[in-house]
């Protein structure tokens, strides 16, 4: 009798936007955890090219679209291409995902929110985004999930990594150059370590979660300034630090007074929600610093 060749059941990962903040840290957790898994980034494949994604797709079991438009205010004066990005690439991913049987990560944003809560988002709070980036974000949700009936969308907010630029960096870099510091202090949220996000989305496929949104941000709130005072001490830097208001520093998109997001269907998944953002940036300083 000839003994059954032993078959790997292992879900082949394929992350769209590898080279970014995020899709570097799910790189690196997902090869140090063992799933066969695979970085493009915009060199690699372009995401607005339905064939080219189409193509990319086959053959994975798990495909994570951390593809997107990021740069919020040239959104207001470029939402075309933005939508090209956030919408139409997101249907396309979507659509060849359901069509290779694959379940879709999609990584969406807080700025789908009005900003305007005083208490935390729900994920089935309705959206109501203020910004070109938010609106084009909103549409990748719809398409996301008119397309792929297999899907997990993940909003997100305030992220810093180790890999590329982030707040964080910015302000140590601010805080050794300058004499003092204004940050804002009217805007609320929940700073978040890519490496916890990246870990999260992992946690949340492993636990074969439900279909639907969840969101993936640290525990806890802070504003801006008091960040900013946590990355200062990180930094061993003692620069002088005055809060100030969002009138102060007059951007092309406005910025959501309040993006704290709530964490109820991660629990109801049975899938633990990342930790309080100080205890996480104390963790992630070093290497976020580095």
């Amino acid at each position: 009798m000839t003994t059954p060749t032993p078959q790997n059941t292992a879900p082949r990962w394929l992350v769209l936007g590898a080279r970014g903040m995020l899709g570097h840290d799910l790189l690196d957790v997902l090869t140090a955890t063992g799933p066969d898994v695979t970085g493009l980034g915009r060199a690699d494949v372009d995401v607005t090219d339905a064939q080219a994604v189409r193509a990319a797709v086959v053959g994975y079991d798990v495909v994570v679209n951390a593809a997107a438009w990021t740069a919020v205010d040239d959104a207001e004066e470029r939402e075309a291409q933005a939508f090209d990005v956030n919408a139409t690439a997101a249907a396309h991913v979507a659509r060849a995902a359901a069509e290779a049987g694959a379940r879709l990560v999609h990584v969406s944003t807080d700025y789908v929110f009005d900003g305007a809560a005083t208490e935390p988002y729900t994920e089935d709070a309705p959206i109501a985004p203020r910004s070109a980036y938010g609106r084009t974000k909103g549409a990748g949700e719809w398409a996301v999930r008119a397309e792929a009936p297999d899907h997990l969308i993940v909003r997100t907010a305030w992220l810093y990594g180790a890999h590329g630029g982030c707040f964080p960096k910015t302000m140590a870099r601010l805080g050794a150059e300058k004499d003092q510091l204004a940050v804002v202090d009217d805007q609320v949220g929940q700073p978040t370590w890519t490496r916890d996000l990246a870990e999260l989305i992992v946690r949340l496929v492993d636990a074969e979660a439900p279909t639907g949104t969840y969101h993936g941000t640290s525990s806890g709130q802070t504003s801006w300034f008091g960040f900013t005072q946590r990355i200062l001490a990180s930094a061993g830097l003692a620069t002088p630090l005055e809060p100030t208001t969002s009138a102060a520093f007059v951007r092309p998109a406005p910025r959501p007074a309040y993006s704290v997001l709530g964490h109820d269907a991660l629990r109801a998944a049975g899938v633990e929600p990342i930790g309080d953002w100080a205890e996480r940036w104390e963790a992630a300083a070093p290497t976020v610093l580095a």
